[in-house]
């Protein structure tokens, strides 16, 4: 028998098309490792326990701003717009967790970090770019610890900024902001104290209670003499890029993605149409579209950048929307520490192996201590932190997880007429875009803001 007599044969083997299996068979074939089977939770959460973490994670002090983002960009492009950018972020987040469970049984290992998993794709990647595996994972750590750091410290400022105004209504007189950002050390440590993300639930969860009603209230205050839809503009190309930099930075919650995942009981529950990501983001962006339409129809071009400054101080519903705020934004301290926590500990763990619980508390009041401290030496940072979101949230939460996703399909490829690549590349320059805009926006708060100190004082 001739060699040629096989060819065909073992070409129609050879390109035989096989129908398509999921991750973990593809995996399992042939290896009996299972990360998700094989995982070591102490006290893992439950779908509905991470599902909360999400929504608190996502609903924060930037969906305020939402009525004015809608000014931005007008009723009718609002939505759309922000339809997009909750698809664009919640992909991103969707793409960091799916090259994370690759690589999974890639390196053998049952969870990673955002950060290790970025240090794996370049480890695993072609040859070029394998040196620069501790540079990326240096970049995320370094970019999430100073992002999530000073959210804790504006955390700090808004809630006592909320209790300054109130107080200073209430009895007619000043209060030092300084003073009552001082007062707060005690209780940011004691909800610092929260051990892990189990117990820290049903924080998050009064937490969302907190932000539901106050969105209630603000919600009462909106639909009172809503004017004609066709007083506003539907449509808004000149302010359009400073919508997109307000609403990526109040959607985005990239940092809190991976820890979830990892202290979950069910971590496959966390993708899928129906998973826990696309759920929590569903009701995320309705909520968000409902107050920034509503708000912008109520207030026009008087539309505040927190909706919170259009409400009537005067009355008891408006101070009880404050009051309400402050008390979700405390409750959500712990989980943007959580964070910063999670960066420095595993950094250090395995050098406190006589008396790691002392040594972790010790850290958690150290890092509270400091982000108070820093409150307390600039009340004004939170311009400096819209800087520092935007450079960081645009490059970590949107430029980053389409990098190590190439970088993961990079031997297996990249999808029919390299889809992967050209999607990839689109959402690239939607963060370059948002880097920029946002940036930009930032400076401007911050001249803003120092000129207003600047006239306060003459």
């Amino acid at each position: 028998m001739k060699m040629s007599d096989l060819e065909p044969a073992n070409v129609e083997m050879r390109y035989k098309i096989q129908p398509r299996k999921s991750d973990t068979e593809q995996a399992l074939a042939g290896n009996d490792f299972d990360p998700f089977a094989l995982r070591d939770n102490p006290h893992p959460t439950t779908d509905s326990e991470t599902l909360t973490h999400l929504l608190k994670a996502s609903l924060g002090t930037g969906i305020l701003g939402m009525p004015f983002a809608f000014m931005c960009s007008g009723l009718v492009m609002g939505i759309f717009a922000t339809i997009l950018t909750a698809f664009i972020c919640t992909h991103c987040s969707y793409v960091l967790v799916k090259c994370g469970h690759k690589l999974y049984y890639r390196t053998r290992r049952t969870k990673m970090t955002f950060a290790e998993i970025a240090e794996s794709a370049f480890q695993k990647g072609p040859k070029w770019c394998r040196g620069f595996a501790p540079v990326a994972k240096f970049s995320i750590l370094f970019g999430l610890f100073l992002t999530y750091f000073g959210t804790c410290s504006v955390y700090t400022v808004i809630v006592a900024s909320n209790f300054e105004q109130l107080i200073s209504h209430w009895t007619g007189s000043p209060v030092s902001l300084r003073m009552l950002i001082c007062i707060m050390l005690v209780p940011l440590i004691l909800i610092a104290w929260v051990p892990n993300l189990k117990y820290l639930a049903p924080v998050s969860m009064v937490a969302n209670v907190f932000m539901g009603l106050g969105l209630g209230i603000t919600f009462y205050y909106l639909v009172q003499d809503l004017p004609s839809v066709e007083e506003r503009d539907s449509v808004v190309w000149s302010t359009l890029p400073q919508f997109f930099s307000i609403t990526i930075f109040a959607m985005e919650a990239i940092g809190v993605v991976m820890p979830l995942e990892n202290n979950m009981k069910t971590p496959r529950s966390f993708l899928g149409i129906c998973g826990v990501l696309s759920q929590g983001m569903s009701g995320v962006t309705l909520i968000y579209m409902l107050l920034g339409f509503l708000g912008y129809l109520r207030y026009g071009s008087k539309t505040g950048e927190s909706i919170t400054l259009n409400l009537p101080i005067e009355e008891w519903p408006a101070q009880t929307v404050k009051v309400l705020i402050s008390l979700a934004v405390y409750c959500t301290f712990g989980l943007q520490f959580f964070v910063c926590l999670e960066i420095l500990w595993d950094g250090i763990k395995e050098k406190c192996k006589k008396r790691p619980t002392l040594v972790n508390y010790v850290l958690r009041t150290v890092l509270v201590t400091a982000a108070v401290v820093l409150a307390v030496a600039v009340p004004t940072i939170g311009p400096f932190m819209g800087l520092i979101g935007a450079f960081c949230f645009s490059i970590l939460g949107l430029i980053f997880p389409v990098v190590i996703e190439l970088i993961v399909h990079w031997e297996s490829g990249f999808g029919k007429y390299n889809w992967i690549l050209w999607k990839n590349a689109v959402i690239t320059l939607c963060g370059i875009g948002a880097l920029v805009f946002g940036t930009q926006a930032a400076i401007k708060d911050i001249v803003k803001a120092y000129s207003s100190n600047e006239n306060v004082g003459e």
